[in-house]
């Protein structure tokens, strides 16, 4: 449905985007992450056709959106991170625009009828959109990307600016609408992306550094990069003696048992296994391993690791 082969945007000698290549399949909710800076904006206004790309290609529905950009676009339904708005418009009268500014070819009545349905916008139909709240805003902003029924939605923040209740709700919709539509969505808020999304790509410094499941990131992760251990040893000194082992990042001290046991975290450089290493430290200081397991890393976690660390510590 989304095909991204390639794909380069240059500013002058900056490189916004650094040849990244992704699809999104039928019926997916993919989720874009990435720090400031890192080409998530730029890339989804080269999806759109806002902006032109310096070299690869984007394809919507098999239409190249740089050869065929009128088809390409008939295709896409897109809610930027400000909904484009006409405040002094009634919604019904917004809608109707929308529906014309699309030459939208189904019934108009029908349509536009159910998608205010689907949105949850028939109680405001009648107002002024500048009278309604951000909730209801942000609603008409996506009833305008579904008008004409468009197999692909490119939903940028959809939640900025929402209290609780309303993003559990936008969250609602936007899974409801993953079930007929390809949707990308952009978000800075990691529990959105993971709630939602069937897959996450995860963009720095203009390149994708990640592109999997969730679950399948953390696993990897967790399984290299982390573990949970527990050491019948002096919280303070065991600490100490972890930290100097090669490749530890970070140790972290979990609790420390009346028994003597201490439960420690232990982060790990990427490639790196302490397994043997940390086993002879110990055995040396005789402090019994009671256990060692794989810890789970969240997705903040991975995109941390994948991002302000690359950065040199910092967003860009």
């Amino acid at each position: 449905m989304i095909e991204v082969k390639n794909l380069v945007k240059r500013y002058g000698s900056h490189c916004a985007v650094n040849n990244i290549s992704f699809q999104a399949e039928e019926g997916e909710i993919l989720g874009f992450l990435g720090p400031n800076g890192a080409g998530k904006s730029t890339t989804m206004n080269i999806l759109t056709g806002y902006l032109s790309a310096t070299d690869g290609t984007v394809r919507i529905n098999g239409h190249d959106i740089l050869e065929e950009p009128n088809e390409a676009k008939a295709n896409i339904g897109y809610l930027p991170e400000m909904p484009p708005l006409y405040p002094d418009m009634t919604v019904r009268e917004y809608l109707d625009f929308i529906y014309d500014l699309k030459k939208c070819a189904l019934p108009r009545a029908k349509h536009i009828t159910e998608i205010c349905r689907v949105m949850k916008i028939e109680d405001v139909y009648g107002r002024l959109i500048k009278n309604l709240s951000k909730g209801y805003k942000q609603r008409v902003g996506m009833a305008q990307a579904l008008i004409g029924n468009p197999p692909v939605l490119i939903l940028d923040e959809p939640t900025v600016g929402l209290d609780p209740n309303q993003i559990i709700e936008i969250r609602s919709l936007i899974k409801s609408l993953g079930k007929h539509h390809t949707v990308i969505l952009s978000s800075h808020i990691l529990s959105e992306i993971e709630a939602v999304c069937d897959r996450i790509v995860i963009l720095n410094q203009g390149e994708i550094v990640a592109d999997d499941t969730a679950e399948n990131l953390s696993a990897k992760f967790s399984k290299e990069r982390r573990l949970e251990v527990r050491i019948d040893a002096p919280a303070k000194e065991v600490s100490s003696l972890i930290a100097g082992v090669p490749g530890v990042e970070k140790v972290a001290v979990l609790d420390s048992n009346e028994n003597g046991a201490t439960d420690l975290a232990i982060e790990v450089a990427e490639g790196v296994d302490i397994r043997r290493d940390l086993f002879e430290r110990l055995a040396q200081k005789k402090w019994p391993l009671l256990y060692s397991k794989p810890s789970a890393m969240s997705l903040e976690d991975i995109f941390i690791n994948l991002t302000v660390r690359k950065n040199g510590g910092m967003h860009q």
